[in-house]
């Protein structure tokens, strides 16, 4: 009976500590709203790039972010450019899921490339985003060209 008692007296222990520290990492949790936009962008993995494209027939990197915000009933400006401007933008450091990621590509002194977070893990970000090469895909800011290209990091939804 003692060890029992001793054993769920551990247990008890061991949940409420799992409590206490999911709380203090609440400013990373990714809300509802954002796993439901990340979910509508990586259903459309595989879709082949088409310039202004917003349908499963091809995407542009500024449509497949626009009409997954759309059907969440946010609505967003139609180009990256332009996308740059909403949110708040913040330090890469304090980014989440859901949070749009911004390029300056091919040489070009001006933000021309957007996508959405999906993942965070310490010094990478991946995000999904339609590639002219390779259609709607997940990359990475440890590939050498989105490292080099990296623009800003926007929250639209908090």
């Amino acid at each position: 009976m003692k060890h029992l008692l001793y054993l769920i007296a551990l247990l008890f222990l061991v949940a409420s500590c799992k409590s206490t520290s999911s709380a203090t990492s609440s400013s990373k949790k990714t809300s509802r709203l954002n796993e439901q936009i990340i979910d509508d962008a990586t259903d459309k993995i595989g879709s082949p790039y088409k310039y202004g494209g917003t349908t499963n027939a091809g995407y542009d990197c500024s449509g497949l972010v626009f009409t997954s915000f759309q059907k969440n009933d946010i609505s967003l400006p139609r180009t990256s450019f332009e996308m740059s401007k909403k949110g708040t933008i913040i330090k890469k450091n304090d980014c989440r899921k859901g949070d749009l990621i911004f390029f300056k590509t091919n040489g070009k002194n001006r933000i021309n490339h957007v996508g959405i977070i999906t993942e965070v893990d310490d010094d990478e970000i991946k995000f999904v985003h339609s590639s002219t090469q390779r259609g709607v895909i997940i990359s990475s800011t440890k590939e050498d060209y989105y490292r080099k290209s990296f623009a800003q990091i926007n929250r639209i939804v908090d």
